[in-house]
């Protein structure tokens, strides 16, 4: 099938197969075209003339509409849920199914028992009463399952399910898929987590700037291999192994916060990137967000270039050259709605206004279109909204507004969550670049292969304490990943 979207060509004669009850990849890095696809099988989207759409026993169709979709099963879980906050857990399991069935029973007892009934299907444990907004992401995502089971689903898209999810709760997703699988449900599983594809997917298909690559078998696929198909490039790349950093940067001496973290200490010199790695609760970002003066520590010392500081707000660290690159790039890392100059120039409004404290549009735009080209950020009009870019672009966004303060230490929280992995060894690039120019950087991360390949030192923090503290590259990957699981 082919879709255009003027004289875009999103998707040029692409072909798709699913098989009943197969956990199927579909693969490739922002903008190849998932979502187009997606979209046209869903019904939203309408291919060019010639494509030819078919579910199960049917007679080839040009295109099906929403309704032919669902009809025929078809149900798509977007990352963002569509769930609704306000309403119970019963309440959204049911929406569907009581809009396609309007005089069956309404009652808050009905709803109740035909939730009931989804959940110990599905095996998992939910109170039907309770208010969805007070649910954990991993809650949700089971309602999000709940709910297109509620509505008869026989193929799900699963859109990043497990991109905001704890090692924990993204294995027992994993377990739920293919118990669905054994059910004869057909699941397609998009993902930028390369290690979870290959373990819970039987085949991949890939596409790439719109095209398709092939449908492979995931057995014997690897990673780099995957990688390559998606980008096309060989990603290939070696743990760090410098030596020679400049003079400490940030030190921290015997850091204790009440139930969140104890006795830490550790010190990152210029050019030398120090990661932080753990289980989920371990303690990663609250040690962040005290370095960056969101929470005070109740005893031990930070040093910024051998003085004491005290930062009693996130404004004093960033007086003193602390920049912290939040993991929640949407609700806090960018404002979406606002344009992308906007966003890169939010960190140093104070300095543009000077010195007459007015704010010159032409100063803006000037800093905004210097950043795009400092980080090769992808970008067609820097007026648009930065909601308009792919997760990889927003990334390099945040990084400029940060970027701009000319920072003497850079934490990166979780800084590749919902980002393909050609966007990924670009953002890496930039942290590798950025301290070969004398930068310090705290890499947060709960990947093993990102501590393994990106950082030159690593902490394996455990229960709010350091577990270990060793280079990377003085041991293998799998080894790595052991210690930071154990």
């Amino acid at each position: 099938m082919t879709q255009k979207f003027g004289a875009f060509v999103a998707l040029e004669d692409v072909s798709f197969d699913l098989k009943v009850g197969e956990v199927h990849c579909l693969a490739g890095e922002n903008g190849s075209g998932k979502s187009t696809l997606i979209k046209v099988i869903n019904g939203v989207n309408t291919p060019e003339p010639g494509a030819q759409i078919s579910f199960y026993d049917s007679a080839p169709a040009a295109r099906v509409s929403p309704t032919d979709a669902k009809r025929h099963g078809v149900h798509v879980i977007w990352q963002d849920l569509a769930l609704f906050p306000d309403l119970t857990v019963a309440e959204n399991i049911t929406f569907d199914s009581f809009i396609a069935a309007p005089f069956a029973p309404r009652g808050t007892a009905a709803k109740t028992d035909r939730a009931a009934q989804i959940i110990t299907r599905l095996g998992v444990k939910l109170d039907p009463h309770a208010k969805l907004g007070d649910l954990s992401i991993a809650k949700r995502q089971l309602v999000a399952i709940c709910r297109v089971l509620d509505a008869n689903a026989r193929i799900i898209f699963m859109d990043e399910p497990t991109a905001s999810l704890t090692r924990k709760e993204t294995q027992t997703l994993l377990d739920i898929v293919r118990k669905l699988s054994g059910d004869g449900i057909s699941i397609v599983f998009v993902s930028h987590r390369l290690a979870e594809v290959l373990d819970v997917c039987e085949r991949v298909t890939v596409l790439r700037d719109g095209a398709f690559v092939g449908s492979y078998p995931t057995e014997g696929m690897t990673q780099k291999r995957l990688s390559t198909l998606m980008t096309g490039l060989d990603l290939d790349e070696h743990p760090r192994d410098i030596e020679n950093f400049g003079e400490t940067a940030i030190e921290v001496r015997g850091l204790s916060r009440d139930a969140e973290y104890d006795d830490i200490s550790f010190s990152v010199r210029r050019g030398e990137i120090l990661g932080l790695t753990g289980l989920m609760g371990s303690g990663r970002t609250e040690i962040a967000l005290s370095l960056f003066g969101m929470t005070q520590a109740d005893q031990g010392a930070i040093l910024i270039d051998g003085k004491p500081v005290n930062f009693r707000n996130s404004r004093a660290a960033i007086a003193a050259g602390i920049a912290y690159v939040s993991e929640d790039r949407l609700n806090l890392g960018l404002v979406q709605s606002q344009s992308i100059i906007k966003n890169t120039a939010s960190t140093v409004l104070d300095d543009l206004a000077k010195p007459s404290f007015y704010l010159s549009p032409k100063r803006l735009r000037a800093l905004c279109i210097d950043w795009i080209a400092r980080l090769k950020t992808k970008v067609s009009d820097p007026r648009l909204p930065v909601s308009s870019l792919s997760g990889g672009n927003q990334q390099r966004i945040v990084l400029a507004k940060w970027l701009a303060t000319n920072p003497k230490v850079l934490i990166l929280d979780a800084p590749t969550v919902g980002v393909d992995v050609g966007a990924k060894a670009g953002i890496f690039e930039i942290v590798r670049e950025l301290a070969a120019k004398g930068m310090a950087i705290i890499l947060i991360s709960d990947e093993a292969s990102e501590i393994h390949t990106h950082t030159d030192r690593v902490l394996i923090l455990r229960g709010g304490k350091v577990h270990k503290d060793l280079k990377p590259a003085t041991v293998n990957e799998e080894a790595l990943e052991e210690m930071i699981n154990a």
